[in-house]
């Protein structure tokens, strides 16, 4: 009796996992469902029953409630398909002013407002993109075609791709020095002369819009949760569900909202680049001393004067932390959002993929690439960067850095256009590279392709037909197998175990709502899939980060490998295991991996390398060896670092597996992605994303619960 007591956490679980496999077993699988591909996924047959709530009539199978649950939620994405409906056609007409047709026009009011949004967006995008590969279309906005047709004067040329790369040199010289110069220097000169110039100055103007917009936004509502608990109380679930909800659910209905192209590209950028930015904001204000705070005050600052002139300043660094993250997000879905027709070099290389041309992918993803990892490093400068104060610096002095870029500007810009007389066919290099006449490593890329398939075809072919037939088609299997009722007692026993009644409630409510969507079956598909990619990762992780903690170089040298790993805009890690595995399963695995295993490996390398080093001392004159002090010290102190980066593990690996549908899947992604080429999908894609979001809030709650509980245990908190 003792030995249960002391053990009835393991008693509890070996508890709940002989009741689960038992209503596994017990529960016989419906005639209603039939396996097919290698007992990969379940079908069913259709029509056999209805039922009706709210006027809207939902026909589904007739279920064994301990097998499945009828779709009750049905309704849902056809009442939210109805409600945008109503309000972008029916609700609240108003009139206004037509200046193309001269007279009145009535229009809904939603509709006004979106167009309006999305005119505004789109002439700032259009604006900054002029600046830097020129056009008329601004000049067009507040004039006409005529007009330009009579005054060819007034078209733009652009920036000359040599000034902007002096500036990012400048730039990169000011806020980190000759090497971070050295490589902004190289990352232009090589998007220009391999001609994707145009492709990535689009893809820039898209971000220098949406980023700007993302940071107002979250440093004002990250300023107001600092300020009200209420509003903190509002943001806190929308912002975690916003956290773990996939991108492309935000397609469909920003789709809806406000059409196709640049615009509503960057509505969904904007929406999920946001939530980054309130919750360092929050942190970086709730990190400033009392002291600084009560200064403030006793100098006489309203509250306005101590958030702008103290809080603000004092909390910078982590408000710039903020801005990296926040043009981070900006290029990831810049990627993602040519989806809905956002140029750049996201649409370059999404044509590319849907061609299966690995090499012109892969050039487009190695600009992408090396974009991100400069915007990355430029930021993260800039908010290590201390401003030095010297009242005896001149004007050059403190502005040399401008000064240069003015006049190297200008003397550019006359070369610029003397090149004009020399270069012929019209092309002026010195302005842009055309990509037909720039270089090109497609073909080297093509070549080293098939190269690789001539040389690894059977290790490959073998490689992929074992993991398939083998190890994912009988998980995927398991996962399908496995009973509503079952799934539910493991959920709630988990959430009771870790959390108690609260946390069991919270995981079972998420759970129920899945299950009452037509959508569980493929939310088991992403369960599985995520799951595989998850275990991987964090042995892979936690492996790796293990043996790295140990030695001061190889963990600078890891780190610097996840932070360069993180950069790359999720999208671009498809393109090698595409190259590697085709549209498989098993390409999506090893995305899911490679991607995932990062947070994991990051964590366990800060989690390892927190213990104090007094301990380490301690248990070194106890004659414990490396071996043992990992297992009794390290590891039990550093759990929960260590549960926080399999959270974030989990996380990373549903956002992969969603966006792994592009190459086939069929999970939820695949369905989300289906919904973008429904004129009716804006219900459908944003219910299927929620799903996706629940799943992450089901495991983030356990794996949070926990991690915390532990702390405690600990005496950390």
């Amino acid at each position: 009796m003792d030995f249960i007591n002391k053990h009835s956490k393991l008693f509890q679980w070996l508890l709940l996992l002989l009741t689960f496999f038992g209503l596994i077993f017990a529960i016989d699988i419906p005639e209603g469902y039939k396996f097919i591909r290698a007992e990969a996924e379940h079908i069913v047959v259709e029509g056999q029953s209805t039922y009706s709530l709210f006027g809207i009539s939902i026909s589904y199978t007739y279920f064994n409630f301990l097998w499945r649950l009828p779709p009750w939620l049905g309704w849902l994405p056809i009442w939210i398909n109805d409600a945008v409906y109503f309000l972008l056609n029916e609700w609240w007409l108003i009139d206004f002013w037509d200046s193309d047709l001269g007279d009145y026009k009535t229009r809904p009011f939603m509709m006004h407002v979106t167009r309006f949004i999305s005119s505004i967006l789109l002439f700032l995008i259009e604006f900054v993109r002029e600046i830097f590969i020129g056009g008329v279309k601004t000049v067009v906005a507040f004039t006409s075609w005529d007009w330009i047709d009579a005054n060819p004067w007034a078209e733009f040329l652009g920036i000359p791709w040599t000034i902007i790369t002096v500036g990012a040199i400048l730039m990169g010289y000011n806020l980190a020095g000759r090497g971070l110069a050295i490589f902004a220097g190289a990352t232009m000169i090589y998007i220009s002369v391999f001609g994707q110039w145009e492709p990535s100055m689009q893809t820039l103007s898209f971000i220098l819009v949406a980023a700007p917009v993302s940071f107002i936004l979250g440093l004002s509502l990250g300023v107001l949760a600092y300020r009200s608990r209420r509003v903190e109380k509002i943001l806190s679930p929308i912002l975690m569900v916003m956290q773990v909800t996939p991108q492309y659910a935000y397609l469909v209905p920003a789709m809806v909202l406000f059409g196709i192209g640049d615009q509503a590209g960057a509505i969904v950028t904007i929406v999920v680049a946001t939530p980054p930015m309130i919750l360092l904001t929050v942190l970086g204000l709730r990190a400033v001393s009392p002291e600084v705070i009560e200064a403030g005050k006793m100098s006489g600052c309203s509250d306005l004067q101590l958030t702008l002139k103290v809080l603000i300043p004092t909390a910078k660094r982590d408000i710039l932390i903020g801005v990296n993250q926040v043009i981070m997000v900006c290029l990831s879905m810049a990627v993602i959002a040519s989806f809905i027709g956002a140029k750049g070099l996201g649409w370059n290389l999404l044509l590319a993929l849907n061609r299966l041309n690995i090499g012109l992918a892969l050039e487009a993803g190695v600009c992408i690439t090396l974009i991100a990892v400069l915007l990355d490093r430029m930021s993260l400068a800039w908010a290590n960067k201390q401003k030095d104060y010297f009242t005896n610096l001149n004007f050059f002095q403190r502005h040399k850095y401008t000064l240069i870029f003015i006049g190297t500007a200008i003397i550019g810009s006359i070369l610029a256009y003397l090149g004009s007389f020399y270069f012929k066919e019209g092309f002026n290099y010195l302005f842009e590279v055309p990509h037909n006449k720039g270089l090109s490593n497609a073909d080297s890329w093509n070549n080293g392709v098939d190269w690789i398939w001539d040389t690894f075809f059977e290790p490959l072919k073998i490689f992929n037909t074992w993991l398939i037939v083998d190890v994912l088609q009988p998980m995927r299997a398991a996962f399908l197998r496995m009973p509503v009722v079952a799934t539910f007692v493991l959920v709630m026993g988990a959430g009771y175990i870790i959390g108690g009644i609260r946390s069991a409630l919270t995981v079972g409510g998420l759970t129920l709502f899945i299950a009452l969507t037509e959508w569980w079956d493929r939310a088991l598909v992403t369960a599985y899939m995520a799951t595989c990619g998850v275990i991987i990762s964090t042995i892979i992780g936690v492996t790796v980060g293990t043996f790295c903690s140990q030695n001061n170089y190889a963990s600078k040298f890891i780190l610097g490998v996840c932070d360069t790993f993180q950069t790359f805009p999720s999208f671009v890690y498809l393109i090698p295991v595409m190259m590697l595995f085709g549209v498989t399963d098993t390409a999506v695995l090893i995305a899911v991996v490679v991607y995932a295993t990062i947070p994991a490996t990051r964590y366990t390398v800060e989690g390892l390398r927190s213990i104090p080093p007094s301990l380490h001392d301690a248990a070194a004159m106890s004659g414990v060896n490396t071996f043992q002090r990992l297992v009794k010290i390290d590891f039990p102190l550093a759990f929960p670092h260590i549960m926080l980066g399999v959270n974030q593990t989990v996380v990373f690996a549903l956002f992969m597996v969603i966006i792994g549908a592009f190459i086939g899947t069929e999970d939820l992604g695949q369905y989300i992605l289906k919904a973008l080429s429904d004129r009716q999908g804006a219900g459908k894609g944003l219910i299927l994303g929620v799903c996706v979001a629940f799943i992450g809030l089901i495991v983030d709650n356990l794996i949070r619960t926990y991690a915390e509980r532990r702390k405690k245990e600990l005496g950390f908190n």
